[in-house]
Formats: C-alpha cells, sequence, structure tokens
C-alpha cells in the first residue's frame, strides 16, 4: 500500500513547496485566515453584551458555535483557488506535460493533487478555529463539550474534502482557470446552502443530524474522487483547447439511445423498457431501500419530538362518515380536474428530483423524493400514539393509489440515482458528457413509458377511491 501512495506524496510536496515559496498564495492566506477569527471574537463579544442585557443567554450559546463553524469554513472557500488551479492552470501554462508523460498512474496523480489542494484550506481552517476558540476562552465563560468539538472538526474535514475534491474534477474538466472558477459556483452555492442547514441545527442544538451529515459528505466525498479519477484522461488535458456546446451531437446520442433498435411504439415498449430496466436493477433496489428507510426514520421521530396523544387529531377521525366525505369534497376531491392537479405536482416534483440530482450525483434528488415517505412514516407514527392500528393508518395513507404512486416514485429515484452512478463509474470509459446524456435518456425512457402513465392512474385513484376508503379504515365505517 505504502509502495502505491508514495509517488502520490511525492506530487503532494511538488505542489505544496510551490505554493509554500509564492508570497502571493501565502500572504492571502495566512491574513485573512487570522483576521477573520478577531473579527469573529470582535462580533461575538459585541452580540454577547447586547443579549445578556435582555437575558437572552440561551441565543449566546448557540451562536459562538455556530460562528466557530464559519471561521473553519472561511479559508476553504477563499482557498479554494488551489485546488481549481491544480490541473486547469499546468495545462495552460504547459507545464503539465511532463507530469502526464511520468510512469504515475492515473489514480496517483489525481491523490497526490488532491493532497495538495487539500491540506493548505485544512491548515488554515484549523488555525482559523484555534485562535476563535482561544479569544473566546479569555473573553466568555463559554466552553465546549469535547465531543462538539470532535465534531465541528469532523465537518470541517468533510466539507474541506468535498470543496476540494469537486474543484479538483473541475480543473481536469476545464480548459482554463477562468472556465473552473466560473463552474466553482457549483460547489460553492450548495455547501454554502448546506452551511445554513447546519447553522439551523446549531441553533437547536441538534448535534445528531450534524452527524448523519458528516457522514452522508463522507459518502459524498468518496463519490467525487471515484468520478475525478475515472474522468482523468492524460489525452484530452494535452489535446482539447476549448470545449463547445454541441446541441447538435447532444441530440443525435439522446434520439439514437432513446429509440434504440425499436421500429414501433409496441416494440420500443417491448424491447427497450425492460433492456433500460435491467440496467437499472441495482438502482431500483437502493431506491426501494431508501423510501423504506424514510419511512422508519419519520415514524421514530414521534418518539423523539414527543408528541402526545391526539396532537393531531387521528383519534377524531372515528365520526360519521358523512362528515368526512364533506370535508374531502370541500378540499375538491372527487372532481375530475383535481386528478391533473395531482398528476402535475406529481412529475413537477419528479422534475425538480431530476434537477438536483443532476448537480449532486443523484444524492438531492433521491432525498427529495424521500420526504413524501418521511411525513407517512411520520403520521403513522403518530397514530400509534391514538391506540388505532398502525398498518390500518398507512393503508388508509397509501391505499390504493399507493399502488401505483410508490412505484412510479422508485422508478424516478432510481433512474435519478443512476445519472449519478453513470458520472462516477461511465460504461466503456464514457466522457461525463456522453455518459451524462445516455442516463438522462434512460431517465426519459422510463419517465415516459412508466412513471407518467403511473402518476396518472395514481392521481385518479387517489381523488376518486383512496377517499373513501381512508373513510372505511379511520372512520369505523
Amino acid at each position: 500500500m505504502l509502495d502505491k501512495i508514495r509517488p502520490a506524496l511525492i506530487i503532494t510536496s511538488r505542489e505544496l513547496r510551490d505554493q509554500l515559496r509564492d508570497w502571493r498564495i501565502v500572504f492571502p492566506i495566512t491574513v485573512l485566515t487570522l483576521f477573520f477569527p478577531f473579527l469573529a471574537n470582535f462580533t461575538t463579544r459585541q452580540i454577547l453584551g447586547f443579549v445578556q442585557k435582555y437575558g437572552a443567554n440561551l441565543l449566546a450559546d448557540r451562536f459562538i458555535p455556530f460562528l466557530l463553524m464559519i471561521v473553519g469554513f472561511f479559508p476553504i472557500s477563499i482557498s479554494l483557488v488551489i485546488a481549481l488551479e491544480s490541473f486547469a492552470g499546468e495545462t495552460e501554462r504547459r507545464s503539465i506535460e511532463p507530469l502526464l508523460s511520468s510512469p504515475l498512474t492515473d489514480g496517483q496523480l489525481y491523490l497526490g493533487k488532491l493532497l495538495a489542494s487539500l491540506l493548505t484550506p485544512l491548515i488554515a481552517s484549523y488555525l482559523g478555529m484555534i485562535v476563535y476558540l482561544i479569544g473566546i476562552y479569555r473573553t466568555t465563560s463559554w466552553r465546549a463539550e469535547p465531543m462538539f468539538i470532535v465534531l465541528i472538526i469532523l465537518l470541517t474535514t468533510v466539507q474541506a474534502l468535498v470543496m476540494v475534491s469537486g474543484a479538483v474534477v473541475i480543473s481536469t474538466q476545464t480548459t482554463s482557470v477562468r472556465a473552473a472558477n466560473l463552474l466553482a459556483s457549483f460547489i460553492i452555492i450548495p455547501v454554502a446552502l448546506l452551511i445554513q442547514v447546519e447553522s439551523v441545527m446549531m441553533l437547536w442544538a441538534d448535534y445528531r443530524v450534524l452527524w448523519w451529515v458528516v457522514l452522508a459528505q463522507v459518502i459524498l466525498v468518496g463519490l467525487l474522487v471515484r468520478m475525478g479519477i475515472t474522468h482523468l484522461n492524460r489525452e484530452e488535458l494535452l489535446g482539447h483547447e476549448l470545449d463547445t456546446l454541441n446541441l447538435r451531437w447532444m441530440w443525435k446520442v439522446f434520439r439514437v439511445q432513446f429509440i434504440g433498435s425499436a421500429h414501433s411504439v409496441w416494440d420500443w415498449y417491448r424491447r427497450e423498457i425492460p433492456l433500460t430496466l435491467r440496467r437499472m436493477l441495482i438502482p431500483i433496489g437502493w431506491m426501494t431501500l431508501l423510501l423504506v428507510a424514510a419511512t422508519y426514520l419519520g415514524a421514530i421521530q414521534v418518539n423523539d419530538l414527543g408528541v402526545s396523544p391526539g396532537t393531531f387529531g387521528l383519534d377524531r377521525l372515528k365520526i360519521i362518515d358523512t362528515q368526512i366525505l364533506k370535508q374531502f369534497r370541500q378540499f375538491g376531491f372527487f372532481s375530475a380536474g383535481n386528478v391533473l392537479t395531482i398528476w402535475w405536482h406529481n412529475l413537477r416534483a419528479v422534475s425538480i428530483a431530476v434537477i438536483l440530482g443532476t448537480f449532486t450525483l443523484g444524492v438531492a434528488g433521491a432525498l427529495v423524493l424521500m420526504l413524501p415517505m418521511v411525513i407517512i412514516g411520520f403520521f403513522t407514527g403518530a397514530a400509534s400514539l391514538t391506540g388505532l392500528s398502525t398498518l390500518t393508518v398507512l393503508s388508509a395513507f397509501t391505499l390504493p393509489h399507493g399502488l401505483l404512486e410508490i412505484p412510479a416514485i422508485i422508478l424516478s429515484g432510481a433512474a435519478i440515482l443512476q445519472v449519478g452512478a453513470s458520472l462516477v463509474t461511465p460504461y466503456q470509459r464514457q466522457t461525463i458528457g456522453e455518459g451524462l446524456v445516455s442516463s438522462i435518456t434512460d431517465w426519459a425512457k422510463i419517465t415516459l413509458a412508466l412513471v407518467i402513465p403511473l402518476f396518472l392512474g395514481a392521481a385518479f385513484l387517489e381523488v376518486f377511491i383512496s377517499p373513501q376508503l381512508m373513510v372505511r379504515l379511520l372512520g369505523g365505517g
């Protein structure tokens, strides 16, 4: 193992020497890394003085961990240019030829560049957090729990890994530093949104969720590293000069793969759809497990939130059936127009999931489709507090429309996961563009052939049949 890693470490030491002897890199990182903690300390003292005047000490205790996380994130964001320049910069300067002609493997070359791009931001981040904590310990009575410090260090580390590994992937696929800097927004913006979610968890002091965030980012790092190594092409790094958006080529690839060898619509359903489903067997299995897990997670949240019996009024559903049906009619059920509304809502949710999944290797898209099952699981768990049968409530919320809607969600989620998988493990060494077009073609085939009809049938059942079944199961009729 050491023999395989040692060549990568040689690349790392070479890159670090180049960084540390360039004052234009060292000076801004050092000054900004040390200045921002002092600024954060000053802000903390001002806020503490203000909130303590009004007795809001709890807010102050929750605000300090948030600033500590921001202090750790700041050096990573300003040092991201090092990762963006790792391959694109050397390609522009034509200094990458000796590296590409060396006996190093693609994995060794990539990991060496990745480590070199990661060490400087991480050291600056840890230094900034130490300076901030020293200032806080000297000026306030706030003290952090050891496990909280470990959590913040892990959060900072995995966020640095996600940003740097994503930036290195961008650097391998762009022809100039300018293009790499522009594409970096697809890294910075999602991570900034994630920081906002983490800050909410900080203010609520719900640190258990943050441990799951750490785990999710570790998985994402593994996918990004795999993606970077897979798509590192030495010939393309030396050969291409300018990437162009060839819409005609994209449409040709899409059309050929969409139609396949079919000669009619029936032939297309008979040949192409089964082949596409067979390619998606593994993502279908994973999506099924994710939906089951989402339902379970929603159910156990009832105990964590301390929900008391009767909170959701499920025990009050045992009333006259006609009254319940009257309420359903007031909400627009048993109306043909509402079928199209529900159908369009489901298709819109799937479209949003596809867009998010394209830029997150399928992760965010799958999460969007898991949310309805979390809600169903939550209300099913709440039903157990009212004396109603859990199986009865689950059936009331999901039958009969769920027999069509849940398979449609599974197929949509599997197609989205396939998009991410094609980017990480392309078939026959496809480029990122080819892999993306191929996976989107499979998604379009499954959506047009199966998902849209299933959602339409589910919407019809949800409007005309499911409310009556819910009344029978929950209303006692």
